[in-house]
Parts: structure tokens; sequence; C-alpha cells
């Protein structure tokens, strides 16, 4: 298993200016909007695990996303323009099971991308960064729902055809693609993170991608975030909902984490010293009050939403800026009241 890396690098000058474009509404790159086709509805599925109730139902069209070749010497940054230096004409698509450095592309069944949207609640409000962009239909059906959205794709001529697909949909004003390393790619501007690749190389990201801001949305095709430095099978990260397509279209699960608040340490309540572990989404620890200690179990994270069990009390709340938490707990015979915490040194 490879050794994680350090924390990903900011993106060159191009890159960075192209997300910043975006964000702040401007097109990039500037080429005429065409019409928007309207949107399908998604297949049947079978839940694992339940979507949670406040994700909405909608879809986007039926596309297809494609597995990326994770390493490369194709130059990044100033030498390497977002397009990837290819003429958007001349440019081949893809076919199912080319050879990649380390994998092949295997294309995502329409289905399947529909899903992976619906899952992460796509809205307008939305910057989704496809990892393994390949000809860009996972980015191109993220615009189409209103979302401004980036592909990072290796291979440069499958980022100059994501750009020419991108215009003939007319949603080239809403994405951006780039010929680079997803190592080397800043995914801090991004609320929504979608990927198709092999678990070693979830497993070196994952560093990266659990310090974003608490309630980004990741959802992976078929493999999850799972592994240790000394056991690739260890359980790791816990999808927060996992979705199974029936009938299967070769590829049918989809999986979903809400990037967590970090909330592990001592913090100081109202009823005493809070001392609280975090495992990803996961939290436990103690309660010392002038009574005693009691055990916090139950423990959740869902974004910057905490919900825990201290003896026979349930707290629920809100973690601001990881320095304070704010909310409401309630006693065994029914009484409520409100709490607060501040972060220790």
């Amino acid at each position: 298993m490879p050794n994680r890396p350090a924390a990903c690098r900011p993106f060159a000058r191009p890159a960075a200016t192209a997300v910043a474009l975006l964000l702040a509404g401007a097109p990039w790159p500037p080429v005429e909007t065409l019409a928007r086709p309207t949107p399908a509805r998604p297949t049947t599925e079978a839940l694992v695990r339940p979507v949670p109730a406040r994700l909405p139902a909608e879809s986007g069209p039926p596309d297809v996303a494609w597995r990326l070749r994770p390493a490369s010497n194709q130059p990044v940054g100033e030498s390497a323009p977002p397009y990837g230096g290819q003429d958007r004409s001349t440019a081949q698509t893809p076919v199912v099971g080319q050879e990649g450095k380390d994998v092949e592309w295997v294309p995502t069944p329409d289905a399947l991308v529909d899903k992976m949207l619906e899952m992460a609640a796509v809205t307008p409000d939305d910057f989704v960064i496809d990892l393994g962009s390949g000809d860009g239909r996972l980015v191109i059906a993220a615009a189409r729902l209103g979302a401004r959205a980036t592909g990072v794709e290796l291979e440069p001529n499958l980022v100059a055809l994501s750009e020419r697909r991108a215009a003939e949909a007319g949603v080239a004003d809403r994405t951006a693609f780039f010929a680079a390393d997803l190592f080397e790619f800043d995914l801090s501007p991004a609320t929504v993170v979608t990927m198709f690749l092999l678990p070693d190389i979830n497993y070196r990201l994952r560093p990266a991608l659990f310090d974003l801001r608490p309630g980004t949305r990741i959802v992976s095709n078929t493999w999850d975030l799972r592994g240790s430095d000394t056991d690739p099978d260890a359980s790791g990260w816990v999808p927060d909902a996992t979705v199974v397509l029936d009938p299967c279209p070769t590829w049918c699960t989809a999986l979903l984490w809400i990037v967590p608040a970090k909330v592990a340490g001592v913090w100081q309540t109202d009823a005493g010293e809070l001392l609280l572990d975090q495992k990803f989404q996961e939290v436990s620890g103690r309660l010392r009050t002038a009574d005693g200690a009691v055990a916090v179990t139950d423990g959740r994270l869902d974004g910057d939403r905490i919900r825990f069990q201290a003896g026979d009390a349930s707290y629920t709340g809100r973690v601001a800026d990881g320095s304070t938490m704010r909310g409401t707990v309630r006693t065994s015979d029914g009484v409520t009241t409100e709490w607060h915490a501040v972060r220790q040194p």
C-alpha cells in the first residue's frame, strides 16, 4: 500500500485562475452557450444504507465518468493549458478498456452517474470537482444541474475532448478541464468531489479529502475509503450512505461521505470538561462533571452537526469554526436545555 502523501499542493496559476472565474460566475473558457438538455430521471435502485432524508431526489442527465490514470509525466501549470494543449476538434473518443499507465479506462454506467449526483444533492450553489474526469461527462452532467464543475484528467487528449463536449452541451461557461495530476490539484474550493479511482489511490487521497471543509460531499463509484498504513482492509472512513442500483449495469455501487468537523480534543462545557476522540465521523470520549465522569457514546458527526450521548443525556448541536459548539441537551426525564462548549488549548 503506498504511503500517504502530504497535503495536496495548490495547483498552478492557470488552474487557480479558472476556478476563481468559475466561482465568480465568469465563463471559462469564453465559449458561446448553447441550449441545455432536459435532465433525465434516475433508474430504480436498492438501498443498502438509506440516503439521508435531507438529500433531494433530483438527478442529472444520463452520462458516463471515466477512471483516471493516476500518474504521468504530463507537465502541470504554466506549461499545461487547461485543455492540455490539444486541438479540441481532433480529440479522440476514448475506448472502453483503453490502456492507461496503471489502470484501464472503464466507464461508469449512465444510471450510476445520475445516482452519484443525486446522492451529493448537487445544486446551482455547488462547485464540483471530478477526479479522473475522462471525457468530461460527469462534469457536464453536474453543470446541467446548474453547478460549476471542474474535471481533473491526466490525459490531454481527453481534456480536449471534454472541452469540445462541454461546448456542444452548452455548459462551457460553467465548466473547466485540466490536464493535471490529482495529487497536485487544490481541492479546497470544492463543495462536492466525485471520483472513480482504484482503492490504493482513494487511500492516498483520504487525508486530503478529510481535510476539506465540513459539509463537503464526496461520492465514489464502487471503491471506498478503507485501509490503514498496515492493513489495506481496515475499516477506515466508513461511508455515510451506500446505494446499489438494481438491476446492476456492471458498475452499480455509489458511496457517499460528508466531511465532518474536527472535534477531537478537550472542550469546556457548562456541565464540565468534555474529552472527545474522533475517528472520521465517529465520536467517543468522556464528560467529567462535579458528580463524576460518564462515557460519551453513540457520537456522530454529519458535517458540522454533532450528536452524542453522555450518561442519560442526549446532546445535539453544531460546531462553529472548530472552536465552539452549541446546541440542546435532553435528559432522560424529558427536560431540554441549551449547552455550549469552547475548545481548550
